[in-house]
């Protein structure tokens, strides 16, 4: 017990005979006992506390237990229990038949309590899409928690009525990739869902447009390393392309640019500088752009930077 929860107890039993600052808690038998006379003023008291001890803050961080860490993921943030599907018991041994149908029941029941209405039941069915299109993308946690955030606040709102799911819930993910700036296009995104680009797209808008999402402009240097990482090129071409957009904005190159056909073109050129080559059509697959775009560009970053490329 800390020494403010000992000065609280004490506090609380000035009505005894024994002066406060002689009362003192005894942790072992979790009794009050006045030092003076040896009276007992109250026993069995119930320790509120941790059963363990902390020396530092880090380590009290480290040894809480809080249950499970809250998650936007889920439609009622995880707060609620779940009756678990595995029918087992305590000791890991399976129920009875008998047995297993009474807690088939109490789970189809206990489901039944947490979903008890429309806006439950539309962010429980687009927390699924947003699992299993984010899972395919490869995408970190981050991101399905800020992309949630935005399809709840959408739901509240009334954004999503009268659209598909799906198509929502690509345009939460859209928008939570260029808030942390994850090089994701539409066209990636999109091709994960039944819907069209076109659609997906319309949603963002909407969802800018109406929850006043604040969306960072896209930097063509955020694609560079994942181009450069899918087509096994080195550091310094990374390092080299990065130089390259950075001297391209100086000249205002960039302005009105695709910043993936931009950044395609850089690491094409950086490549091809370190004689590290990989062909344009390589290059357009792994940006999702087209070769035309990746070609365009790379002749304006040659021309206008002034890079002597060497002959094959």
């Amino acid at each position: 017990m800390s020494e403010e929860e000992s000065r609280r107890g004490r506090e609380e039993y000035r009505g005894s005979q024994c002066p406060p600052d002689k009362i003192i808690y005894d942790e072992a038998r979790g009794e009050y006992i006045c030092i003076e006379t040896g009276e007992v003023i109250e026993e069995k008291v119930v320790d509120q506390g941790p059963e363990w001890r902390a020396f530092t803050p880090e380590e009290r961080e480290k040894r809480s237990r809080t249950g499970s860490p809250l998650s936007p993921t889920i439609h009622d943030g995880g707060l609620s229990t779940m009756i678990d599907w595995r029918d087992k018991d305590a000791s890991g041994k399976r129920l009875e038949m008998k047995r297993r149908l009474e807690v088939m029941r109490w789970r189809k029941w206990q489901i039944r309590t947490r979903i008890q209405n429309s806006i439950d039941r539309n962010i429980t069915q687009a927390a699924a899409e947003l699992e299993r299109i984010a899972d395919q993308l490869g995408l970190p946690r981050a991101i399905k928690e800020q992309a949630a955030t935005i399809y709840r606040r959408a739901v509240e709102k009334g954004v999503v009525r009268g659209r598909a799911v799906e198509s929502v819930v690509a345009a939460a993910l859209y928008a939570a990739c260029r808030i942390f700036k994850i090089p994701r296009t539409l066209d990636e995104i999109a091709q994960f869902t039944k819907t069209s680009k076109k659609e997906v797209a319309r949603c963002y808008r909407l969802l800018v447009r109406e929850l006043d999402i604040r969306i960072p402009i896209s930097d063509s240097t955020d694609f560079v390393p994942r181009i450069a990482a899918a087509l096994s090129l080195s550091g310094r071409v990374i390092k080299k392309a990065v130089e390259i957009i950075d001297d391209a904005k100086k000249l205002g190159l960039t302005a009105g640019k695709d910043p993936a056909g931009l950044a395609a073109a850089a690491v094409y050129t950086a490549a091809q500088l370190f004689n590290e080559r990989r062909t344009q059509k390589d290059v357009a697959q792994v940006a999702g752009v087209t070769e035309v775009t990746v070609r365009n560009r790379y002749k304006e970053l040659i021309q206008y930077l002034k890079i002597k490329v060497p002959e094959q």
